[in-house]
């Protein structure tokens, strides 16, 4: 930062003032002195030029308002920001509070203890309380409205200072011998704050200030000392917060009276005065630290004594009281920021987050990227690239796994133009200061400097990448220790140990070209190196302390700005003899300004500067000045004649939404003498003085006023000094043009007159020439209006041409409902498709695939649109159409619908199909979804593998013993499969055989293909035996339970040949309880045997049957009745007979009914009163 003395207000009869303090939103500056001194002045800017904004603007009294209230001295002025009131109090304890009514301030309320005097008085952030306390240990706490909270009488203390916390929950109460108490916001003691500024320190001491910043504008890092505590000895300690055992100490070597964060809590002030060796006197000083006690600067001040200082609101400006004068000094603030490619990118805090915000704004559009940052350090910019120095996050994994990064402290982010990161790395040295070339990135700390030479993103291939990390990375990076002596040779790796060797001449700034890097130290030594091998050149000794450096665009001459705001300038490459033999390399040139804060060489002429003497810009050629230009703006480039100057304080007013207006350009003298010699005088004197004056951008001022002229000669002369081969093309192509109102045409053209261009090729009647020009500048709805609107018919191929290039327009835009109109005026066939995809309009798109020929190239996008939609047939019609049929397969197993996928394999001979069936089948009963398998196989009408399938699911839930009936209507579902599975193999076989063989032929050979290619006879062969079983054991216990025991047993019987699908167990079980209950104690006697012979019973079972066959038959003698016994003696004679599926009984009729699809046979009289067959549940016909 830099600042200087700007402005002095005396007061009236020279009385001497004890207090001051400015208004932070209002601007009102109030100021007490003895007598009874109390005024309220308003600085504020004149509005009479627009383009003085800031600094640069003359400010003047708007307010000087004398109060009259006070007899005593006024000692204490503090302002109540948020409702606009003023505090004030005397050495006889009279306490003042003002309010501003009209414009005018007036007394609102007064208080007056009598007792003692008031030290100090405190407004809390919210500006709700006052804490007022007395010399004599009195404390009061009062709201806003002049109410009474509370006080307190702290016994045998003396007073003089208070505080309160950003949260308003503590209060600090300074004490008269130094010592500091925290207390919390009711009155009650909590603890006394440990003191670590005091190591070495003799004698009395008192508290020259305690400001404990608010955060209201957030905080320059997380975490930032915030709270300053300074003592009369110069001592201080600067807080984190009140029970910081680290905090930051600084000794100023000064004696204080006051201190004052400013607005963001940045930069501390510290008035008061200062010994100076040589003089045997004090002078008034004001210094300036960061929050971590690095110095900024010191300010001079004359006077015999300083009493206070005060912050303006916006950080800007510093009002210092002085015996009976009011100085003020303005600030130039050291914003991070930068300007690279038409972008200007600063950065600020805000109290909502802990990051700074990074804000790229692109002038040229008006655009803003945002990006935000944490512990940001500096930017820098070069070219079109910024590099953001910021210290490494821990919660961030390094990418660099290098042993020399592991622990790196800091990163450097190369950034584009927009803020997006193209490179980044982590190095272990405090990058302090930091400068950038075209090819360089150089970061310097106070002993060390680091080189990287950055490479921006180009496409390569992996093979590229690898050989590029392999042989450039090692001489990529580099880290010198300021005390070494480069050679330029290559010396491996960074070594980032050199950094923290310590040196008694620390590094104070940098500055580099393409070919030269200069370092400046703090004794004065200039150290030069080359680039891009680093090495050491030569060594030059300036008698100053140098703050910032900058080289010409040759590297031939060094500016130089030290602490003091001195410029100097070094040319580097001069030789300088002493008249022996001894010949030095370097000279410091005659030529000093003072104040100067900011300068920019011209980045295409190495004898034209600018810079900025503090609100002044002076232009240089030559080291001779240009007449001043009043401005408070930071220069950001300085090229072809014209300045760019960005007001960075105004944008940081309101840094979301920066301004145009903010950004200012500056002709300098000879570009506006050109100009204005063209205008006034003629060609041919200006060309004369830009002869005297050559620059390129003089002869293209020139060059383009003689094509106004249409003076052709001077206009191509002109191009060839300033080397634009465009331009001398276009005279060329003038000069072949034969009419005087087609030239000027052109020339309306070419300076982008292009309205009126295009006039004057209508009114010449070349249509053709007016379009041509909108083509060129892509206006096709101005070329479709002219194609309409012209005589005669309009070219085809460019109507079409116009109306696709609207339908882009409105396709980029994404309004794909008028993209549609034009595109269909335009026959744009592929576009169209696009846009009725974009809009859901799949019926268009139908019909767009419809209209399209047999092999169109657009016919498979649209079949993939469909596929990604979910429309099949549509999808396929697509694909087939244009002769692709593994596409409307693969389409068809995409989107599941696996039976048409099948088909289509078919009929086109292809083989894969069954695999991809497998492949998939497979896939879903590893996730255990065995059902969806077996759909799947159900719909590619792979029947015999879905009924495999079912059958396995069906034995597994018999194994379960869950319901008989779900495991019975499974049993059925797989029959039907194999059921399906015949009719296929039999309709296959006809097709194959049409015409030639009768129906028994082709169904004896499906039978035999059947057996030929089953794998599994016993599923085609049995496939109801699961379900007969589960029916017959479901109907015999229905038959039980309705009281036919007869039937039931009979059909209990029947069960016998099922063991092998139902438990054994079971079967009998069931058989002994149906022959119990129809008295057939023979066949019961016989159940019982087998259950009591099986080996699946365990003993303790077994013994339970035995015991219940002995009851039974101790009673009934193990006889069947006669009947039962002659029936199925009838049986076992006649053979295995057909068996009723209605009843279980024996069919012994001729004529009896036989179901369509199981082929199960019932008694005709059983069967006339149902419609469902009571096995297969098919129905009945």
């Amino acid at each position: 930062m830099f600042i200087y003395l700007s402005k002095k207000i005396a007061i009236p009869n020279n009385i001497n003032l004890r207090c001051v303090s400015w208004n932070k939103d209002q601007g009102f500056i109030a100021c007490g002195g003895e007598e009874g001194l109390l005024k309220v002045l308003k600085l504020e800017t004149q509005a009479d030029d627009a383009k003085l904004k800031g600094l640069a603007a003359p400010s003047n009294l708007s307010m000087n308002q004398t109060l009259e209230g006070h007899s005593g001295a006024v000692q204490v002025v503090t302002w109540n920001e948020q409702y606009q009131k003023l505090t004030t109090s005397d050495q006889n304890g009279l306490i003042i509070v003002w309010m501003l009514y009209k414009g005018s301030w007036y007394e609102e309320m007064i208080n007056n203890r009598n007792k003692s005097v008031v030290r100090s008085m405190s407004w809390n952030a919210d500006g709700q309380k006052i804490c007022i306390v007395y010399e004599d240990g009195a404390v009061i706490v009062g709201s806003v409205d002049g109410n009474r909270i509370w006080g307190k009488e702290l016994k045998g203390i003396q007073l003089c200072h208070v505080a309160w916390s950003p949260d308003s929950k503590i209060l600090l109460f300074g004490m008269s011998n130094g010592e500091i108490h925290i207390y919390d916001n009711q009155g009650n003691f909590i603890v006394k704050m440990a003191m670590n500024c005091f190591a070495n320190v003799t004698g009395a001491i008192s508290i020259a200030g305690i400001h404990w910043y608010p955060g209201t504008e957030g905080y320059v890092e997380p975490d930032c000392p915030c709270l300053a505590i300074c003592f009369d000895n110069g001592r201080c300690q600067i807080m984190r917060h009140e029970n910081d055992e680290s905090p930051v100490m600084i000794d100023t070597g000064m004696t204080v009276v006051s201190i004052q964060w400013n607005y963001c809590g940045s930069v501390l002030a510290m008035g008061g005065s200062q010994k100076v060796a040589s003089q045997d006197k004090d002078v008034n000083v004001v210094q300036f630290y960061t929050p971590f006690g690095e110095h900024l600067r010191t300010l001079k001040v004359p006077g015999k004594q300083m009493s206070a200082v005060s912050w303006e609101g916006g950080g800007l400006r510093i009002a210092l009281a002085v015996d009976s004068f009011i100085y003020f000094a303005n600030i130039r603030p050291d914003y991070k920021w930068g300007y690279c490619s038409n972008t200007v990118v600063y950065a600020h805090t805000r109290p909502d987050r802990t990051e700074y915000c990074v804000v790229f704004w692109d002038t040229k559009n008006n655009e803003k990227y945002i990006k935000y940052v944490k512990s940001l350090m500096s930017i820098t910019t070069c070219g079109d690239f910024c590099i953001l120095a910021t210290k490494a996050d821990d919660s961030h994994p390094q990418e660099d796994n290098e042993a020399a990064s592991v622990s790196a402290s800091y990163m450097l982010v190369l950034c584009n133009s927009i803020g997006t990161p193209l490179d980044s790395k982590y190095i272990d040295i405090d990058p302090l200061f930091v400068t950038m070339t075209k090819t360089h990135v150089i970061a310097a700390s106070k002993e060390a400097f680091y080189t990287w030479q950055y490479r921006v993103a180009k496409k390569l291939t992996a093979m590229e990448i690898n050989q590029v990390s392999r042989t450039r990375k090692e001489g990529r990076e580099r880290v010198y220790h300021i005390d070494d002596t480069p050679t330029g040779a290559a010396d491996g790796m960074p070594d980032f140990t050199k950094a923290f060797t310590a040196t008694r001449d620390s590094i104070c700034c940098i500055t580099a070209t393409d070919k030269t890097l200069i370092v400046g130290r703090e004794s004065g030594t200039l150290q030069r190196y080359s680039l891009p091998n680093v090495g050491l050149v030569q060594k030059y000794v300036l008698n100053c302390r140098a703050y910032q450096l900058s080289l010409n665009c040759n590297s031939s001459r060094l500016a130089i700005i030290d602490i003091t705001g001195v410029l100097t300038f070094f040319d580097i490459e001069a030789r300088v003899t002493d008249g022996s033999v001894h010949s030095a390399v370097g000279e410091l040139l005659k030529f000093e300004r003072k104040d100067v804060w900011d300068m920019k060489w011209a980045n295409d002429n190495p004898d034209l500067f600018a810079m900025m003497e503090k609100t002044r810009m002076y232009v240089f050629r030559n080291l001779d000045p240009e007449e001043p230009i009043q401005t408070s703006g930071y220069i950001c480039n300085f090229e072809d004649l014209e300045i760019k100057s960005v007001l960075l304080d105004e944008i940081l007013k309101e840094p979301d939404i920066p301004n145009k207006d903010y950004l200012i350009n500056f002709e300098i003298r000879s570009l506006r003498d050109s100009r204005a010699l063209i205008e006034k005088v003629g060609i041919e004197d200006a060309s004369q003085f830009i002869e005297d004056n050559p620059h390129p951008r003089l002869w293209r001022l020139l060059a383009e006023a003689a094509l106004v002229k249409l003076d052709l000669k001077t206009a191509e002369q002109a191009f060839v000094r300033c080397k634009t081969y465009q331009g001398i093309e276009f005279v060329k192509r003038l000069s072949n043009l034969q009419s005087e109102s087609m030239k000027q045409a052109e020339v309306a053209a070419y300076f982008g007159r292009f309205e009126e261009a295009e006039r004057m090729y209508l009114d010449m009647d070349r249509r053709d020439l007016a379009i041509s020009l909108r083509i060129k500048l892509g206006d096709w709805f101005r070329v479709l209006q002219l194609l309409k609107t012209g005589s005669g018919d309009a070219d085809d191929t460019l109507l079409e041409q116009a109306y696709n290039a609207i339908g882009d327009y409105f396709a980029d835009r994404q309004k794909w409902v008028n993209a549609v109109q034009y595109y269909l005026q335009g026959r744009n066939q592929e576009r169209l498709a696009e846009c009725y995809y974009m809009l859901e309009d799949y019926d268009g798109l139908e019909r767009l695939a419809n209209s399209l020929p047999e092999n169109h190239k657009l016919l498979p996008d649209i079949g993939h649109m469909f596929v990604t939609v979910g429309m099949c047939e549509q999808a396929v019609s697509a694909y087939l159409k244009c002769n692709k049929p593994k596409a409307a397969v693969d389409a068809c197993v995409h989107l599941n619908q696996w039976n048409k996928g099948v088909e289509l394999a078919k009929n086109h001979n292809m083989k894969e199909i069954g695999s991809l069936l497998s492949k998939y089948a497979s896939h879903l009963l590893e996730k255990n979804k065995t059902l969806d398998a077996i759909e799947l196989y159900r719909k590619a009408h792979y029947f015999l593998d879905a009924a495999k399938l079912m059958f396995k699911i069906a034995d597994e839930e018999a194994k379960k013993r869950n319901k008989p009936l779900r495991v019975k209507k499974l049993y059925v579902l797989a029959a039907l499969l194999v059921e399906n599975y015949h009719k296929q193999i039999k309709t296959t076989q006809q097709e194959k055989g049409k015409g030639k063989i009768s129906e028994a032929t082709s169904a004896l050979a499906g039978l035999l293909e059947e057996d030929a290619t089953s794998s599994d006879n016993r599923i085609i062969d049995t496939a109801w035996r699961g379900a007969e079983a589960y029916h017959f054991f479901l109907l015999a216990q229905r038959q039980l339970y309705e009281g036919y025991a007869d039937a039931a047993m009979r059909t209990a019987l029947h069960l016998r040949d099922y063991e092998d699908i139902i438990p054994a167990v079971e079967i009998y079980s069931l058989l002994a309880v149906c022959a119990c209950a129809n008295r057939a104690f023979g066949t019961c006697s016989k159940a019982f045997i087998k259950l009591e012979s099986m080996d699946t019973l365990s003993a303790e079972q077994r013994q339970q049957y035995e015991d219940l066959a002995l009851e039974i038959f101790i009673k009934h003698s193990p006889k069947d009745n006669r009947k039962f016994e002659l029936d199925s003696l009838q049986e076992v004679e006649e053979g295995k007979q057909t068996t009723c599926i209605v009843t279980g009984r024996i069919i012994s009729e001729y004529h009896f009914w036989i179901c369509n699809v199981c082929k199960h046979c019932a008694l005709e009289q059983e069967i006339s009163n149902r419609n469902f067959c009571p096995l297969c549940h098919s129905s009945v016909e």
